[in-house]
């Protein structure tokens, strides 16, 4: 028992430091989610590319900042409440305090020259890792699953680009796609072992 809470609590202090270094350097959710894979599948081998794909699937589709719902699905997955708590502490702090340090000197850098060209460079530096995301989820969520998938992803982006709708909608409709899906894969399973 005691060997177990100290396994929780390494692997909690383990996800802090990782949440917050993630989310000191990194600046967007989507951003945030690539650095995750990086860290908590390559590096530490605590999930496997699936298992992340699944949280990240998760985490878009819950309510709330996409980073934190990210940081609790995986701070739980490796180490409980406690996980949990250690990763969301670890990504919230650094905005944090980030924020609370521009309130204070905002009147000092805001017209700032330099602070305009890094904030434009790290644009571009956030859509590489975006692309990275993008490429790595796909693999994931497209292999060896022929092109419902494609279709599926093409269907969803040109809803989100070219209608004003709720992504609410979007996400039932992908549901209700999912779940017919395995429905009539689980009849035509049931009809074939029938025969």
């Amino acid at each position: 028992m005691a060997d177990e809470r100290h396994g929780i609590a390494r692997r909690s202090a383990a996800l802090f430091l990782s949440t917050f270094a993630i989310s000191a350097t990194t600046n967007t959710g989507y951003a945030i989610l690539a650095a995750m894979r990086k860290s908590f599948v390559e590096r530490h081998g605590w999930l496997a590319e699936e298992e992340m794909a699944d949280y990240v699937a998760l985490a878009q589709s819950a309510p709330g900042p996409m980073a934190i719902n990210a940081s609790v699905v995986v701070g739980w997955q490796v180490a409980g409440p406690a996980g949990a708590a250690a990763a969301v502490l670890g990504c919230a702090l650094p905005p944090f305090l980030t924020m609370v340090a521009v309130t204070l000197l905002y009147d000092g850098f805001a017209h700032n020259v330099l602070v305009a060209a890094f904030l434009r460079g790290m644009q571009l530096g956030v859509v590489a890792m975006l692309i990275d995301v993008l490429v790595g989820m796909a693999g994931v969520a497209t292999k060896g699953r022929g092109a419902y998938p494609w279709v599926l992803m093409l269907a969803s982006f040109a809803y989100v680009r070219l209608t004003g709708c709720s992504i609410a909608w979007l996400a039932i409709a992908c549901a209700a796609v999912g779940v017919a899906r395995a429905t009539l894969a689980a009849r035509e399973a049931k009809a074939g072992g029938d025969v």
